[in-house]
């Protein structure tokens, strides 16, 4: 595993899959109203302000998306991710009729060895 040096770029780590790098986007989540969510915008801040932008399709290959509370990851595709305007929520529990499409990212790893090929 990469890490890279300093703040300026647009993901948080690289993976070496089969020689392939893989850049990834590392997001905690936080709870709120019954539902977990994270922020898909960029945050950069200095001094005297905090902006926030949407991330390219080419920043970074898949977003890493943590659930401390639950040890739970969500493997999600840049191109998914960057689709969200600001948040995404990530609901666990099962009292809902129709699940979210972001069930669908839980624990997928296995997305990453397929991009990798």
């Amino acid at each position: 595993m990469l890490k890279p040096v300093g703040d300026r770029l647009p993901y948080d780590l690289a993976v070496d899959i089969g020689g392939k790098l893989l850049k990834l986007q590392v997001k905690s989540a936080w709870f709120r109203n019954g539902a977990y969510y994270v922020d898909s915008r960029r945050t950069k801040t200095n001094r005297r302000q905090m902006l926030r932008g949407r991330y390219g399709k080419s920043d970074f290959d898949f977003a890493i998306l943590y659930i401390d509370d639950l040890r739970v990851f969500y493997v999600m595709p840049v191109s998914v991710f960057s689709s969200y305007k600001s948040e995404i929520s990530l609901v666990e529990r099962d009292t809902r009729q129709r699940k979210p499409k972001s069930l669908y990212y839980r624990e997928r790893w296995s997305m990453l060895s397929k991009r990798a090929v």
